[in-house]
């Protein structure tokens, strides 16, 4: 599929969103895979619109979840704008699932022999502006040397590749604990939760980016929080679930820079 000028037109949706921007707690939230909208200049990517909503396009109840928790924990949050199936925001552009041909056992045919040049246009117009944003929020925030921690919101299907996964949330890190250890202590004092530590993902896999490309230069506490996406499938349920996930993350927020 060859493109001719910019990927985004005057119909399309804007690569990112914030909300609560002016949110007053010493934490970012981020939302990688909140969107499943595909630009109007890649059509249906070549599959129905079926596939595009399941886990494949983006993270089901991730971004309820996400603004339920950023207001009540009075957080800002910056939210993608474009299916990870376009381009995986928290994917190294053009390298590992950045652009799957084949998802989950779904072929995607407009990903098929990509060009560096498409991908670079995909980047360009739903990669790169999302995380400019994410470091101005960052820049902002940390301005004058304040202390300030940051969560990626996530979702995971509960059934991958046979294997039904028992974990209702998981949070992953990669070598800092200030954020995750005391955040996995305070949801493990839930006896009806079963927390996973580096499940059902890790942020150890090197083409994790997000993370990787803002926190760790900045030297900030972080991790990602994942959540099964049976228990927030509607937006109700997602909602419930921001609220229940706010005490203890708030708590874990003060403990990592305390």
């Amino acid at each position: 599929m060859q493109l001719l000028g910019p990927l985004l037109g005057p119909g399309d949706p804007p690569p990112f969103s914030v909300h609560n921007e002016r949110g007053k707690a010493p934490l970012l939230l981020l939302c990688d895979h909140a969107s499943k909208v595909v630009p109007k200049a890649l059509g249906d990517l070549g599959i129905p619109a079926s596939e595009l909503a399941r886990h494949i396009g983006w993270d089901i109840g991730g971004l309820d979840a996400a603004i339920e928790l950023s207001l009540a924990l009075d957080a800002p949050l910056v939210a993608s704008g474009y299916s990870r199936l376009v381009i995986d925001c928290n994917r190294w552009p053009g390298g590992e699932g950045s652009t799957p041909e084949v998802s989950d056992n779904t072929p995607v045919p407009a990903n098929v022999a990509l060009t560096k040049e498409q991908v670079d246009a995909r980047a360009e117009a739903c990669f790169w502006p999302y995380h400019r944003e994410v470091a101005r929020q960052l820049d902002r925030m940390t301005a004058g040397g304040r202390h300030i921690c940051l969560l990626v919101m996530h979702s995971f299907t509960p059934v991958m590749a046979g294997f039904v996964r028992p974990w209702h949330v998981g949070v992953l890190w990669n070598d800092d604990p200030r954020l995750p250890h005391p955040l996995l202590d305070e949801l493990r004092r839930d006896p009806s939760l079963v927390v996973g530590d580096n499940e059902p993902y890790s942020a150890r896999d090197p083409y994790e980016y997000t993370l990787a490309a803002h926190a760790k230069p900045r030297a900030i506490p972080y991790c990602s929080l994942e959540v099964r996406q049976d228990l927030i499938d509607t937006p109700a349920e997602a909602r419930a679930w921001g609220r229940r996930l706010a005490a203890p993350i708030g708590a874990a927020v003060t403990a990592a820079l305390g």
